[in-house]
């Protein structure tokens, strides 16, 4: 495949190395252009994400230019508060670098959230640049479903702000076709420039480790919830159906793999002795992860499918782990799983059905799934998004 001239700048507070979501998502993206286009250029933060910590990062690429800011930025650990300071500080630095890319960039890659910076860049950019949306979450879908005078304030502005922002892009790339209808409909998009490609496999399924036998010993059975936990990942109600089967299900743990302010909270709480917190497993980790989980939880809290799709349910996917998804019916997850008879989807947080679930899952003889494999490469391939992005 020949290698095309296009300078590319990819603007987005999270990159290596962050370990889960935007983060990885944002670093495969990178080291896959790299082999199609010649000069790449991010704008980013230095990692802080899950932990909503800043951490100081040198970077290490030679062949990537990456240019990161917030090396002082302190956030609050009230959720909208930390959004707000994110998008005011990351919108000052991308525009202040900006200037002197300007004149050399070809194609910009602009990963939503966040919105603000979009909303403001989109006067300065040549109109010979190419600029290609990368929609991870609608953040509208999130503020509808909170409750308060705040809350709607801040949902009023989010829906002038993302929709103006991504009304300014050339291609807008969603990651399910249920984002793309909901912005549609909220934003009055043109059809023409809208595209979806699901979240690609990040993982590498040739080489495995024996690093976790200590945390998920082979004597018993281990269900587990892995990566960021957020309001979105309902993690109250994840808890709670921790605990409820916690009493019902003989020699069998439970376990969050995550990090940040939510997962602390849960942590200090926690009474249960079946149910253990362990900080993210390094990435190199991560197939042994799930192949030692007996299932993989992949929650979603009430009405909120609409907004994203779980990148890390193709890695969980072509991992051959059996996973347990809970999502809003009719949901785009819950078709998905059907239309390809993956197993298993509920569409209702009751935990009595949710044990039915996990035991019926639990039951039944262990092994990879060769069918959800088959289906994961083919659906879920980074190659697609490059095409869709160079077009």
């Amino acid at each position: 495949m020949s290698m095309r001239k296009e300078k590319v700048l990819i603007i987005s507070p999270f990159y290596f190395p962050e370990p889960i979501s935007t983060g990885k998502f944002n670093t495969f993206l990178v080291n896959a252009l790299k082999d199609r286009t010649k000069d790449i250029v991010v704008l980013c933060s230095h990692p802080f994400y899950p932990d909503w910590k800043v951490e100081q990062h040198e970077n290490e690429s030679t062949d990537v230019q990456i240019i990161r800011g917030g090396r002082n930025i302190i956030y609050p650990k009230h959720s909208t508060l930390r959004r707000m300071i994110l998008e005011l500080w990351f919108s000052f630095f991308v525009l202040r670098k900006f200037f002197k890319l300007r004149n050399e960039i070809d194609i910009i890659i602009e990963v939503f959230p966040p919105s603000l910076v979009f909303f403001f860049l989109r006067f300065f950019i040549n109109k010979r640049t190419k600029i290609v949306g990368m929609v991870h979450d609608l953040q509208e879908v999130y503020a509808l479903n909170k409750s308060g005078i705040f809350n709607k304030l801040v949902g009023f502005f989010i829906n002038k702000i993302e929709g103006q922002a991504m009304k300014s892009c050339d291609k807008l790339i969603f990651l399910s076709n249920e984002m793309k209808t909901i912005a549609q409909s909220y934003y009055k998009l043109n059809n023409e420039k809208l595209a979806v490609q699901y979240p690609f496999i990040t993982l590498d399924v040739e080489y495995s480790t024996n690093n976790l036998g200590h945390l998920l010993p082979s004597d018993k059975k281990h269900i587990v919830y892995s990566g960021g936990l957020g309001e979105k990942q309902s993690p109250d109600q994840l808890y709670a159906l921790f605990d409820y089967t916690s009493n019902r299900l003989k020699d069998t743990w439970f376990h969050f793999f995550s990090q940040g302010p939510i997962f602390n909270e849960l942590k200090a709480s926690n009474k249960n002795e079946k149910i253990q917190f362990h900080c993210l497993v390094d990435s190199s980790n991560l197939l042994e992860l799930y192949q030692k989980s007996s299932i993989q939880i992949i929650p979603q809290e009430p009405g909120t499918s609409i907004g994203s799709l779980p990148s890390k349910l193709p890695n969980i996917l072509v991992s051959g782990c059996r996973s347990l998804v809970i999502t809003d019916k009719d949901s785009e997850l819950d078709l998905l799983f059907q239309k390809y008879n993956l197993n298993t989807v509920a569409t209702c947080w009751d935990n009595k059905m949710l044990f039915s679930n996990l035991k019926k899952i639990i039951d039944s003889k262990e092994g990879e799934d060769s069918h959800q494999v088959k289906v994961a490469k083919k659906l879920f391939n980074i190659d697609n998004h490059i095409d869709e992005i160079l077009a």
